[in-house]
């Protein structure tokens, strides 16, 4: 069966065991033969059907899969362990990979340190809507002193720790990399504690569940800050059909707007020719075109914090020359991270942040000005008054 697999099929089925699913087909098909090789548990012959049918379903008589037959796919099917000794490593319940193919997004205001436990499926026991799962994670010395020497006692601190365990969550699924995104009504209980979790975001559409913003959560207060003593981690969920959920436990040390400051700036900045082929690119005359725009109007003056910039940066996604201070913007993020551009709306992280160079040097040459105007050559010159005409507001 395997043999007659496609792409697509041969890394549906590797991503389903947590395997890795890429590279070219013949490194697929090798590793997707070594899996059959090992021995199937029923999982996942039952996936390799699934898939196969997907392929030959009008062509194919289904298999009878009486107990100890062989199968099409060359795996004798043992029913003595429901789900197999292979399982045990790469099957949960329910058929999902204990350690799913899954990858989150990186968060900008931490900095991974070690995964304490890695990313594990929520796998449904039966059929009820409602299911548990529980878990631990142990700490080596090391990590339960940093973390433990890492409490803010500074005075007006909130005593928080700067090196943090870190509880996430998100959907299973392995075509991209995955935000915060929390299962229906789930409950965290750490050492037999609740754990705090965000406030769900109230809704006006009937029979609909509000859902709470996806985030981190530090469950560092109520962990046992010892290597000798084990941390249980309870989760309640419910279920929703055809979607799956993970969770992981990272160790991470909390970052300041300050830090990501002068990393941006370590960045270095944008060279001043990436902004001036830009200018020119929007202000180059279209011959289809009745009217020409001869010159474009931008503020100097910061859209989130109404005063002049200070450090000019806009995303690399963004298509615009107006730019917003980097400094505001990084400290309304560390408050409330969405990492939306003040100006287009659109995503701006932080790993798409730069410098201007061009507007660096404005900024530096302009100590009085708050608006210019770019020409088409790519030139700049300040505007004195408001009134100014034949220019195009960015």
């Amino acid at each position: 069966m395997v043999m007659s697999f496609r792409v697509s099929e041969l890394q549906v089925l590797l991503g389903y065991v947590g395997c890795n699913k890429t590279g070219r087909k013949t490194e697929l098909l090798q590793r997707a033969l070594k899996l059959v090789a090992r021995g199937c548990s029923v999982p996942v012959q039952i996936k390799i059907r699934e898939l196969y049918n997907q392929i030959f379903a009008s062509t194919r008589r289904k298999p009878t899969g009486k107990p100890g037959e062989d199968g099409p796919m060359g795996c004798a099917l043992d029913y003595s362990n429901p789900m197999g000794a292979d399982s045990l490593s790469h099957v949960g319940a329910m058929g999902l990979p204990v350690h799913p193919d899954v990858k989150m997004k990186l968060l900008p205001f931490y900095d991974c340190l070690s995964e304490l436990m890695k990313i594990t499926s929520l796998a449904p026991r039966g059929s009820n809507k409602f299911q548990e799962n529980s878990f631990s994670f142990h700490l080596t010395p090391q990590q339960a002193q940093d973390i433990a020497m890492s409490r803010d006692f500074r005075p007006g601190s909130k005593f928080d720790y700067n090196t943090q365990i870190q509880l996430r969550f998100c959907l299973l699924e392995t075509s991209c990399e995955q935000d915060d995104h929390f299962p229906p009504g789930i409950c965290v209980r750490v050492n037999g504690k609740m754990a705090p979790l965000p406030n769900p975001i109230p809704t006006n559409k009937p029979n609909v569940e509000p859902k709470r913003p996806g985030r981190p959560v530090d469950i560092t207060p109520l962990c046992r800050l010892s290597p000798t003593m084990p941390n249980q981690i309870e989760v309640s969920w419910a279920t929703e059909f055809g979607r799956g959920y993970c969770l992981a436990i990272f160790l991470v040390k909390k970052l300041s707007s300050s830090i990501l400051l002068s990393r941006l700036k370590q960045f270095g900045n944008r060279h001043a020719d990436h902004t001036r082929a830009l200018i020119k690119e929007k202000l180059s005359h279209d011959a289809d075109s009745e009217i020409a725009t001869t010159s474009l109007r931008v503020s100097l003056i910061c859209p989130l914090g109404k005063m002049r910039i200070s450090i000019p940066s806009r995303s690399s996604t963004c298509t615009h020359l107006q730019c917003f201070d980097a400094s505001t913007f990084l400290m309304m993020n560390e408050k409330k991270s969405t990492w939306i551009c003040p100006v287009c709306d659109k995503q701006a992280p932080f790993h798409k942040l730069f410098i201007d160079g061009l507007f660096v040097e404005i900024l530096r040459q302009s100590p009085d000005t708050n608006d210019i105007k770019f020409h088409e050559d790519g030139s700049w010159s300040p505007l004195k008054s408001a009134k100014e005409t034949h220019c195009h507001i960015l």
